[in-house]
């Protein structure tokens, strides 16, 4: 590290001690800073993209008058070279990228993104958008926001939980100025980076930053609507469930986009990027899309043009049409052979044809008067909602881009049946998928996938308070001031479990305590509905039963022997094995970059009696889950990645870095890299030969 840049930060660190303020004027100050930060990035960005417009369609296309008008196919093509060129040197940069960048960073790294990341996906981004690349910016300016806030977390000395807090409200504070939408921005970051987490300090730090970037680029970018038209005219109370129609519509729609997009990654990268240079894959990208350029200019770019043509009625039906499936088929290609960019803007062009059309054809064919500008801003909402699964910030994005209110509820019900749909059939947005398809496996709730890969018997207590159902109440009384349990369970004669009593189920008695304590026996007053908890059940399990139940421990029976209890499972351990899980996760990520240069079956030590290695699966392996194979309990190792070669120049080692899920089945190609004590580790050598 630069020496200017450790004096600067230990300027900055210094200066800020000696200023004793509120701890909450501090997280003010800070959160104004970051979203200052970020507003004069995401201008510069914005800028950046016509700069490079003007480049490529500019002095290029003059430099190309030898081809006359078919110069502008070739423009797309060189911005997809250029790009190749990029990936080709810095492979591993190149492949961070986008909004799932940004939610894994949250997730899993505390908020640590480099800041050679961001420069990296600033530069791409504005090549692939400025020379035709029929994609939008709000992609890379999440990444943007949140590489410019994380780098400025990192001189100011933030603590790892503020950091990842800063970085969540950077990312969304890019979206505030790119779209001039604060509210839309916020809850971006709420519904996508944060995956719905809400916390109030989080949301203050949002809130904060994002109106602080907003204001800065409607400042320097202007304040006016982007979209021009009339006041939209959502018609009667009779055709507002054409409405929910579109919605539903869109969201079929949606779902053939997102599958269509996985299709094409899948295509290109198994059939194509192994048979061919990336570059030569990228430039063939390039030329679709300068192909479709040559006959409709309006697909190049962001696309905000074509809409305002569409609003002022400049296309036929039979141009909007063709511009519609233009966009379907190209941004999936665009994106998946390696161009930087993101789907928000076309999902707000997508939806727009498609809300042109349904009122078209509702018109015309049906004889209804439905005002094709209405439809066309609630279509724009409802694709958004749908692809990207965010129906409050779809809704508050399209509001304030158009500045108009006037159709809250179309818009409402066209964005939540949107969404819906995709919900159900995807069951995940697109964000999530995409990191699933990674190899990450990221929920609303990312305790769950942790706790599944953990059972029952790894925490198992194997003292447990018996008690005969007989037993008197004054009994119970003296045994519950012995021990520390606040819990007790009733046996009968055949030593099967049949209740439950706490200290709650004694409270009701304790006026009447002195008259019935010889009467009444714990089996009066004792709960029956027993739960059973198996030895091999996994804590998700486990933790579901305990948020259910208002109980801090359950009793554990033998798989084998279903009436025998064999011990407790306490909620305080599963909370702490989730802790040190999520550690161990945190360490995996971590150490992604450094465990690339350790050898197969090369033993590395990383703390005193443990070791790392990465090791070929046994053959009896293939084809079975984590969950299944049980490493922990048999061997006493953790996996802590899967290597996967992959192909291409994606990666410097050529290794795709997986974090280990419970649901993941090994494959022949892969290589564990397992963690434990020395001598566990010494062992696994000898799988070589099973």
């Amino acid at each position: 590290m630069p020496s200017y840049y450790k004096k600067t930060k230990l300027f900055i660190q210094r200066t800020i001690s000696k200023i004793h303020l509120p701890d909450y004027s501090v997280f003010t100050i800070y959160s104004i800073l970051i979203g200052a930060a970020v507003g004069f990035a995401a201008v510069l960005f914005h800028n950046s993209i016509e700069f490079f417009n003007e480049v490529f369609f500019g002095q290029t296309a003059s430099g190309l008058y030898f081809l006359g008008a078919f110069a502008v196919i070739t423009i797309p093509a060189i911005g997809m070279f250029i790009q190749s060129m990029m990936i080709r040197s810095m492979p591993d940069i190149a492949s961070k990228r986008g909004v799932s960048e940004v939610i894994k960073s949250v997730a899993s790294k505390k908020g640590n993104i480099p800041f050679r990341n961001t420069i990296f996906h600033f530069i791409a981004p504005v090549i692939c958008i400025g020379s035709g690349g029929t994609v939008g910016p709000e992609g890379p300016a999440a990444q943007l926001g949140g590489g410019v806030a994380s780098k400025l977390s990192s001189l100011l000395n933030i603590s790892d939980q503020r950091k990842r807090m800063y970085t969540a409200a950077g990312a969304g504070a890019a979206i505030a100025a790119i779209f001039n939408t604060p509210l839309g921005g916020i809850f971006f970051a709420l519904e996508i980076v944060l995956l719905n987490e809400f916390e109030t300090a989080t949301f203050s730090a949002l809130i904060l930053s994002s109106v602080t970037a907003s204001t800065i680029s409607r400042t320097f970018l202007g304040n006016e609507s982007v979209f021009i038209f009339n006041t939209p005219s959502i018609g009667s109370f009779d055709t507002i469930f054409h409405y929910a129609l579109l919605g539903i519509f869109i969201g079929a729609v949606s779902f053939l986009f997102v599958k269509y997009s996985n299709l094409s990654d899948d295509f290109i990268k198994k059939h194509l990027l192994t048979r061919l240079p990336q570059w030569s894959v990228m430039v063939m990208a390039g030329l679709l899309v300068g192909a479709a350029g040559y006959f409709y200019s309006d697909i190049f770019g962001i696309g905000y043009k074509a809409i305002n043509h569409m609003l002022q009625n400049k296309y036929l039906w039979s141009g909007v049409l063709i511009l519609f499936a233009m966009k379907f088929l190209l941004v999936p290609l665009v994106l998946n052979s390696g161009g930087y960019g993101g789907i928000f803007a076309p999902a707000l062009f997508m939806g727009a044809c498609l809300g042109y059309l349904y009122a078209f054809v509702m018109n015309y064919f049906f004889g209804l008067n439905l005002d094709p500008t209405a439809f066309l801003l609630v279509g724009m909402g409802a694709m958004l909602g749908g692809i990207n699964s965010i129906p409050i910030s779809a809704i508050l994005i399209i509001f304030e881009m158009t500045k108009d209110y006037s159709y809250i509820l179309p818009l409402m019900l066209a964005v939540v049946s949107s969404t819906m749909f995709v919900q159900i059939t995807l069951k995940n947005s697109i964000h999530l998928l995409s990191l699933t398809r990674q190899g990450y496996r990221l929920s609303e709730k990312r305790s769950v996938n942790v706790l599944k890969s953990i059972f029952t018997e790894e925490i198992l207590r194997k003292e447990i308070n018996l008690i005969p159902e007989e037993t008197k109440i004054a009994a119970l009384v003296n045994k519950l001031s012995e021990v520390p349990h606040s819990i007790f369970y009733l046996y009968n004669k055949e030593n099967k479990i049949t209740g439950y009593i706490t200290e709650t189920e004694l409270r009701p008695i304790i006026s009447e305590y002195e008259h019935i304590q010889s009467v009444l026996v714990v089996r009066d007053i004792a709960q029956t509905n027993i739960v059973k908890i198996f030895d091999s059940d996994d804590l998700d399990h486990v933790m579901k039963v305990f948020e259910n139940r208002d109980v801090d421990e359950l009793p554990v029976f033998s798989l084998n022997n279903p009436d025998v209890v064999i011990g407790s499972v306490w909620r305080k351990d599963v909370i702490s094995m989730l802790n040190k899980e999520n550690l161990k996760h945190n360490l995996a990520d971590g150490f992604a970059k450094e465990l690339k240069t350790i050898g197969a079956g090369i033993q590395s030590k990383v703390a005193d009696g443990y070791s790392i290695i990465e090791i070929v699966p046994r053959r009896d392996f293939i084809g079975k889950s984590l969950s299944l194979l049980r490493l922990r309990n048999r061997y006493g190792l953790e996996v802590l990645l899967i290597k996967k070669p992959r192909h291409g120049y994606m990666s410097e080692s050529g290794d795709k870095l997986i974090i280990a899920d419970p649901n993941y089945k090994i494959e022949s190609d892969d290589i564990l890299v397992l963690f434990g004590p020395d001598d566990k580790i010494a062992e696994t050598k000898q799988w070589e030969n099973l």
